[in-house]
């Protein structure tokens, strides 16, 4: 699957036109209409066809696969997401990841979410979102974590089209119980973190952009906080491949648990 993804974007970064924009948001790593870690706003799945079986109050799903390979401690982290939208308001997500590391057993985490619109965007105002993820992970967490646990958040969204370039902008808060994203197993204690993302669009079928999301702190496991610089191409209405470089902390800290640099590949197709 890796060796497709490089191929795909070898071929396609050579052939830019001006196409439409496929869409924002994407399938993130857990399978959430977002970016790579974090979640938008906006509800994943272009809008539903009134001619078909389920109407214009389910939308049609949206797929993303991601491949992350953090080359310093020998991951090589897939995932699988799908999501929907029902009634243009409430998106229900589900997200599978398989985590391989070097000396260690095959990690496997799922993941399922839903997000409520409160408010859609405006010319001035952001789209408001909130939403909450389940998740379970394979991972021995020994007694003093979980294997289950969950995430909220809150979030806004809006794309800036008043600027030279369209911009997006979003930021939320995160409320979570996660050790390195819920990989590493689940915490007794609750922290709330802050996350956002800036993308700016110089062409209407690319984007880039920067990724932050703060790590939680807990009296017994301190998440590094991770980022992303990256490049979205929006092949055409359907089809958008993403390439990026990411940060999730010094794997030799002794005080914040971080995994080092890598690379990122993504494909996303909505239907």
């Amino acid at each position: 699957m890796k060796k497709l993804i490089v191929v795909s974007l070898v071929v396609l970064v050579s052939v830019l036109t001006n196409m439409a924009l496929a869409g924002v948001p994407l399938n993130n790593l857990e399978g959430v209409g977002g970016i790579a870690f974090n979640p938008l706003a906006y509800t994943a799945g272009t809008n539903g066809d009134a001619n078909s079986f389920l109407g214009e109050n389910f939308s049609k799903p949206q797929i993303g696969i991601w491949n992350v390979h953090l080359h310093e401690v020998g991951i090589d982290w897939t995932t699988f997401g799908v999501a929907e939208t029902l009634f243009k308001r409430v998106e229900v997500s589900y997200g599978h990841e398989t985590i391989g590391w070097s000396n260690h057993k095959t990690i496997d985490k799922d993941n399922f979410g839903t997000k409520v619109l409160l408010l859609p965007e405006d010319d001035i105002l952001p789209a408001i979102s909130i939403g909450g993820v389940w998740k379970h992970t394979t991972f021995d967490v020994g007694p003093d974590a979980h294997k289950s646990g969950g995430d909220y958040y809150l979030v806004g969204t809006k794309l800036v089209k008043a600027l030279p370039l369209p911009v997006l902008l979003s930021g939320g808060v995160l409320s979570t119980q996660g050790q390195t994203l819920g990989v590493l197993g689940f915490n007794d204690q609750r922290k709330e973190v802050l996350f956002g993302n800036v993308d700016v669009l110089p062409l209407s079928n690319v984007a880039v952009g920067f990724e932050y999301r703060q790590g939680a702190h807990y009296d017994d496991f301190k998440n590094a906080d991770y980022w992303d610089a990256h490049v979205a191409w929006f092949v055409n209405p359907n089809l958008t491949l993403v390439g990026a470089y990411v940060y999730t902390g010094d794997k030799a800290s002794t005080s914040k648990v971080g995994l080092g640099d890598g690379v990122v590949l993504s494909v996303q197709y909505q239907f």
